[in-house]
């Protein structure tokens, strides 16, 4: 094994682990990409580094510029890491209610945080970045929500690596959020296997399942439009809260995977992506669905998802803003 220059190389290339005994359907492999392998714990590492290469390479991040960014978890995280090793300051607008995993993280990083009301959510946070990147023209605001650089990273890197060790691939599922993976990947993979289905796990209107978002809620993601999303996608599954509990804990008890809410959700969406597959036990493997791990568990263990009631841990995490 190498010695690393640093700890950023080595972001990416995160392992493939077998979970198809969490499967339905005998006829589908239901496979897990684990980015909570990536040294800052999420997915989210991947697009952190990516914008900040690309703002070093275009002139707008130089030395000693302070980045702000809004975030109410992983990419203030991941950012955090990145701005420590490249000698940057970052400011994370925060909102108050985030599990206190998250503040503590950032914290051990060294960033700043400016804390927005709780009761307006990471929307809340967004708005309030804005304001202050417009009232400190001097800072740098990256917004991982229009930043090309997000879904670019996974184009790059994600989707390769995915079709890489699973060339099989039949269908593709990961939770929208920012969209960044969705597109990012889906569009590589429509690219190079025209066949591979991509659907997108999000939660019912007007509910909250975490590091998940509702495009009916009425805000969608800038890079979404950007990249087509409405035409790269070919379906979506709903996943309730309570869902994304159970199968984060079958993950964690069934497979050895201590993983995030949103792990679950996507495991969820999968596992109905595989129920929907016609089975044929003459002819051995029809299917292979690929979702994402988006993080570890760590950052969640102050819910009680894997302990506490799974209907008080829905009802609670709905207070409390854990990605």
């Amino acid at each position: 094994m190498p010695v690393y220059a640093s700890v950023l190389d080595l972001i990416g290339d995160t392992p493939i682990v077998d979970v198809s005994e969490l499967s339905p359907n005998r006829s589908v492999r239901l496979l897990a990409k684990l980015e909570g392998q990536n040294p800052a714990g999420s997915v989210k590492d991947r697009i952190a580094l990516a914008m900040v290469r690309e703002a070093e390479a275009d002139g707008t991040l130089t030395p000693g510029r302070t980045i702000i960014e809004p975030s109410s978890g992983n990419t203030g995280i991941a950012l955090a890491m990145i701005a420590r090793v490249r000698g940057y300051h970052l400011k994370v607008v925060l909102p108050e209610n985030v599990s206190v995993e998250r503040r503590q993280a950032l914290e051990v990083f060294g960033a700043e945080i400016i804390s927005s009301p709780g009761d307006e959510g990471s929307n809340g946070a967004v708005r309030m970045a804005h304001r202050l990147a417009d009232e400190n023209p001097d800072w740098l605001f990256l917004y991982q929500y229009a930043n090309e650089a997000n879904p670019r990273a996974h184009y790059e890197t994600t989707g390769p690596e995915i079709l890489r060790d699973v060339p099989e691939i039949t269908h593709f599922v990961a939770g929208l959020g920012t969209s960044g993976t969705l597109m990012g990947v889906g569009a590589y993979l429509k690219e190079q296997r025209p066949d591979v289905k991509v659907l997108a796990v999000e939660p019912p209107s007007g509910e909250l399942v975490q590091g998940l978002r509702s495009l009916d809620d009425g805000y969608v993601p800038p890079v979404f439009e950007k990249w087509g999303g409405y035409d790269l996608l070919d379906g979506k599954r709903i996943v309730r809260p309570r869902e994304s509990i159970e199968y984060t804990r079958r993950l964690a008890a069934e497979c050895g995977i201590f993983a995030g809410l949103s792990a679950g959700a996507a495991l969820a969406g999968a596992v109905r992506v595989a129920s929907r597959i016609e089975a044929d036990p003459n002819a051995g493997i029809v299917a292979t669905v690929v979702f994402v791990v988006c993080d570890g568990g760590w950052k969640y263990l102050s819910t009680g998802a894997w302990t506490a009631d799974p209907d008080e841990v829905a009802e609670n995490i709905e207070q409390l803003i854990v990605f």
